[in-house]
Parts: structure tokens; C-alpha cells; sequence
């Protein structure tokens, strides 16, 4: 059996979510490593399990992503593309309707707005949308930050409060003080220091929660009341 066809059936048992995993070699065949979706909306995107894909890396030689679309073609969508981007392997996407199997290889995709980008960790989050902002706006590029890779042992360990330092932004002792490009910490629900936008004027912010797409919300009482620290950037 190929992995392709593994991989088939595999994503037939469970055709009302989208399935997923890894192609690898192991013992010098190309072999389909099935992992655990842990997204929350499964019958739309899927977010692998880093686990799994870790003992993937520890059993063989990670080559590519493997996911179906229960509905619909096989074509790549742009959460698709900016997660093969992120991830730097060529990605096989089934489509168990059509029966059809598409290939996107990484080639520089970026989202064409920073609005309305799906929420992807370590991708399209809070904290990619204000340097994506520094970089289209300001032409400032900010070191990259290795965060870990689930999301929900960041919001057990946030590290906002140690990093923005780091990364040459300086807390500012007057919070009602707010310019243009200054990062805004915020405590979330969690009730800890793990959100972060980015000021645009006018009142607004640029933001990206989970579940939700990056927009311009207005910085409101809510936000007003959750701010725990305004950043500026020191170049």
C-alpha cells in the first residue's frame, strides 16, 4: 500500500474533519505518519500535534505535510499556503469529495493584507502581526523570537514581559501616553500577560486574537481596562 492511499483511508474515517499528518522516510520508504488534529474547528483547518510530529522526526525523516479536504477541491487555500510557507515543506492535499490530490511546494507566499489572516501559532498570531506591521510600515525588521511550539505552553508561560526588552522595546512608565506603533500588552481571559497589538492612531488597533481574524478594532474600554503595558520601539 502507498501512502497515498494510507492516507485515503485514513482521512475516510473521519471525513467530516479534516485529516492529518506527515510523509516521511522510514526504513528508506516514503511512509504516511498519521498525527492528531488539534484544531478546534476540524472540518475547516487543522493544526498537527507537535508531539506527534516529534516523534515522526525521531522515527524517521520528515519530508512533507499531508491533509484533506472533506468538501470541496483539493485546491490550497491561503491559510494552507502561509502554514507550507511557515513550515518550509512541500505540502499533498487530498480532496476526499473529488477524489484528487493537489501538491504546493513553499515559494514565498505571504498573506496580501495583514487583515483578515487566519490565526496560524507561530505564523499569522498576535505577536506576527506587529512585526509584520514594523516591516510593511516602517521597514523595520525585528529579530526573530523562537516562541514554543504550542501555543496553549506560551499561555501557561507567557514571555512577553521578558522579550519585548530584547527585542529593543522600551516600556514606557506613562501608559495613557500612546503613539503610533507602540506595542500594547494586555492580560487576556488566561489572566496572564499573553496578548499583545499594535497602536495605529486614531484610536485603533491592529489585532489578532485566536479564533479570529487579524482586523483594526477600536481600543475601547475592554482593551482600555486590560492593558498591563504600553512598548515603544527603540531602534
Amino acid at each position: 500500500m502507498t501512502w497515498k492511499e494510507s492516507f485515503k483511508k485514513y482521512a475516510e474515517k473521519q471525513a467530516s474533519e479534516e485529516a492529518c499528518g506527515l510523509l516521511a522516510i522510514i526504513k528508506g520508504k516514503e511512509t504516511f505518519w498519521p498525527c492528531k488534529n488539534l484544531a478546534e474547528g476540524k472540518f475547516e483547518f487543522f493544526i498537527l500535534d507537535p508531539d506527534d510530529w516529534a516523534e515522526c522526526e525521531d522515527t524517521g525523516e520528515v519530508i512533507g505535510v499531508i491533509h484533506s479536504h472533506p468538501v470541496g477541491a483539493a485546491t490550497p487555500s491561503d491559510t494552507d499556503k502561509a502554514a507550507c510557507e511557515h513550515l518550509g515543506f512541500p505540502y499533498y492535499i487530498y480532496s476526499i469529495e473529488h477524489n484528487h490530490w493537489e501538491k504546493l511546494e513553499p515559494e514565498g507566499w505571504k498573506a496580501p493584507s495583514l487583515i483578515g489572516r487566519k490565526f496560524i501559532w507561530g505564523k499569522y498570531d498576535c505577536w506576527s502581526i506587529v512585526t509584520d506591521w514594523f516591516k510593511e510600515t516602517k521597514n523595520v525588521k525585528i529579530k526573530y523570537w523562537e516562541r514554543p511550539k504550542k501555543i496553549k505552553d506560551f499561555i501557561n508561560n507567557p514571555e512577553f514581559v521578558f522579550a519585548l526588552p530584547k527585542l529593543n522595546f522600551v516600556k514606557q512608565s506613562n501608559i495613557g501616553d500612546i503613539k503610533i506603533g507602540d506595542v500594547l500588552l494586555f492580560e487576556s481571559v488566561t489572566g496572564n500577560l499573553d496578548h499583545v497589538a499594535v497602536y495605529i492612531g486614531d484610536n485603533m488597533i491592529l489585532n489578532h486574537n485566536i479564533k479570529s481574524l487579524s482586523c483594526r478594532e477600536f481600543f475601547d474600554l475592554r482593551y482600555q481596562q486590560a492593558l498591563r503595558g504600553v512598548y515603544r520601539y527603540a531602534a
